[in-house]
């Protein structure tokens, strides 16, 4: 193994939602580039691991309890010694309207989605600088467009992709703070929401790519926000959603014959 080599396999992540969905195709990349990962979720599960047998060490975190995440983070560096990669994955909400959502519904989702990355990166934060490190917040496309039964879930995610940017700046130029804004995705999780495997056909023909995003595409993204080739890359939104979805009024005027 050359210098190179020794470097890269000593650098840490920590994955939140790591266990499941994204955050496992994330870990997995990771680990098979010979980053040594940590993964947290609120319920323990399969172990994530990379063909070579490689494995995600797990921690279990609600990262809605401030206490918990910083215990997290404690006991990462208790572990490892170092964070050079934080990865808030971790997130999610139930398709439920306002009107139908309980005030203890929509602050658990704006503590998910937003207060805990924010927490666990300022709780990492002095790991992060001491290693010259960065941070990768998965955001979606709710934060940036409309949708009925996400409006809690939307908001949380439009401050996270605000956040990044402001945290670029408080902690640059010494650790760099991206986000990914995920479009549709296809996955287990997704696809009884979508209506199953036809449901997902369905969406597919609104996506330009014709075909819904895979953890593995996420998963790359992450990786080159982390490598040395991202270097100057900071404050950045990045949009991966197959070029966005097209409207609707274009698919009804081909149905109708006219605009």
């Amino acid at each position: 193994m050359d210098g190179e080599d020794e470097e890269l396999a000593q650098r840490v992540a920590l994955v939140s939602g790591g266990t499941r969905g994204l955050g496992r195709a994330i870990a997995q990349r990771l680990l098979g580039e010979g980053w040594r990962v940590f993964v947290c979720a609120r319920n323990p599960a399969d172990p994530v691991t990379a063909p070579d047998g490689a494995a995600a060490s797990f921690i279990a975190a609600d990262l809605r309890d401030p206490g918990a995440i910083a215990g997290l983070v404690d006991t990462v560096l208790g572990d490892a010694g170092r964070i050079d990669l934080l990865v808030n994955n971790a997130g999610g909400s139930p398709a439920v309207t306002v009107a139908d959502s309980s005030p203890s519904l929509i602050q658990k989702v704006l503590a998910l989605n937003l207060t805990g990355p924010l927490l666990l990166a300022q709780a990492a934060g002095p790991a992060l600088h001491a290693a010259g490190g960065s941070v990768v917040n998965i955001a979606s496309i709710s934060g940036t467009r409309p949708a009925p039964g996400t409006v809690a879930y939307g908001a949380a995610k439009a401050g996270l992709i605000n956040a990044t940017r402001g945290l670029a700046m408080e902690w640059a130029p010494h650790v760099r703070v991206n986000a990914i804004v995920v479009g549709l995705v296809d996955n287990a999780d997704q696809a009884e929401h979508y209506g199953g495997a036809a449901g997902v056909a369905r969406i597919a023909r609104t996506v330009p790519m014709g075909r819904l995003a895979r953890g593995e595409d996420i998963a790359a993204c992450v990786s080159w926000l982390a490598s040395d080739t991202a270097a100057y890359v900071t404050g950045a939104a990045i949009e991966l959603h197959g070029g966005g979805e097209i409207p609707a009024f274009l698919s009804l005027a081909g149905e109708t014959g006219g605009a």
